[in-house]
């Protein structure tokens, strides 16, 4: 991890926490059909409580997820925040699956990878079916692509998954771990 980000990771200063709690406010208040079922005012209580997650989800918002809940663990209380934005997040494109694919590219290699990033970050990336139920409230990825948690049995023969929705239909593909398009982020999850 970058020596600079492990400095300030967790930390964010007092304009930051209103920016994001304001942000994650009004975005709450405007997508309502998202989580109707619940109040802002106990999802900003569990957000307040963990400074580490407010940094995650800064983290989220500057790469351009714009992170909403959708849902909860009924179990635990806590919320699920999901990067909500239209198309993949413009701030985490241009990677590769994980580190392992981006050392065996040999050459016009990307500046990074999704896994490695999003560990960073502290977030989760979407899995397939993770990928699918976010599918289910709007319409995403129409002209993007993402990269999905990808089970071993496939990492392992060297290919990853991706989701996108294209006639329709949400799609679930594969490619090599190595590749990289312009087009092609990934979306993560947060327990909050």
């Amino acid at each position: 991890m970058n020596r600079m980000v492990e400095m300030i990771r967790n930390e964010l200063n007092s304009e930051q926490i209103q920016f994001l709690i304001s942000t994650l406010e009004i975005r709450f208040q405007e997508n309502i059909l998202r989580h109707s079922s619940f109040y802002w005012t106990d999802i900003q209580s569990k957000l307040i409580q963990q400074p580490n997650k407010l940094w995650s989800l800064y983290q989220m918002e500057i790469t351009k997820g714009e992170p909403d809940v959708l849902s909860m663990n009924e179990e635990t209380g806590s919320y699920f925040f999901y990067d909500c934005s239209a198309e993949s997040p413009k701030g985490r494109r241009s990677l590769c699956y994980d580190k392992e694919a981006l050392d065996t590219r040999k050459e016009f290699k990307p500046e990074g990878n999704a896994i490695e990033m999003a560990n960073e970050m502290g977030i989760e990336m979407l899995n397939e079916a993770q990928y699918r139920f976010l599918q289910t409230f709007e319409a995403f990825d129409l002209k993007t692509s993402s990269w999905l948690k990808t089970p071993s049995s496939v990492r392992n023969l060297g290919g990853s998954i991706f989701g996108d929705r294209r006639y329709n239909q949400v799609f679930v593909y594969h490619n090599g771990a190595s590749s990289y398009y312009a087009a092609r982020g990934f979306r993560g999850i947060l327990e909050v």
